[in-house]
């Protein structure tokens, strides 16, 4: 088998991913992924593509992460790893698309607009 590329998108982050034959070993910014990430439960979200198709030992994995803040970063990851494993093998796009991993999560952060502090928010009323 071949690389295969993909990118995932969240908020503000991006993911590159370059997908091998391996043993299962994550390298995002030229750092382990327990590294990376030290919370378990953004080594969960990552990790999540490959524990449903139990591919967790199968592929090698390095990512370029950019962008946003660490949980919209292991997002971003999550949606790479499912794309590039549906790159692999088309067949596994309905079962990672009922789990909600093939979903671009569209939320940003909304813009801020003029005559006020926030983008929805109102400066302080006095009648008087």
């Amino acid at each position: 088998m071949e690389t295969v590329n993909a990118v995932g998108r969240r908020k503000a982050a991006i993911a590159r991913v370059i997908v091998k034959e391996g043993n299962g070993t994550i390298i995002i910014n030229k750092r382990p992924l327990d590294v990376y990430f030290p919370s378990s439960i953004l080594q969960y979200i990552v990790k999540q593509p490959l524990s449903t198709l139990d591919a967790t030992e199968k592929y090698d994995i390095k990512v370029n992460l950019d962008g946003g803040g660490y949980k919209g970063q292991a997002e971003a990851l999550r949606l790479a790893i499912a794309r590039a494993l549906v790159k692999i093998n088309p067949e596994d796009k309905s079962a990672l698309r009922a789990e909600g991993f093939m979903t671009r999560d569209p939320r940003a952060v909304e813009r801020k607009k003029p005559g006020r502090p926030k983008a929805r928010k109102r400066f302080q009323f006095s009648k008087r």
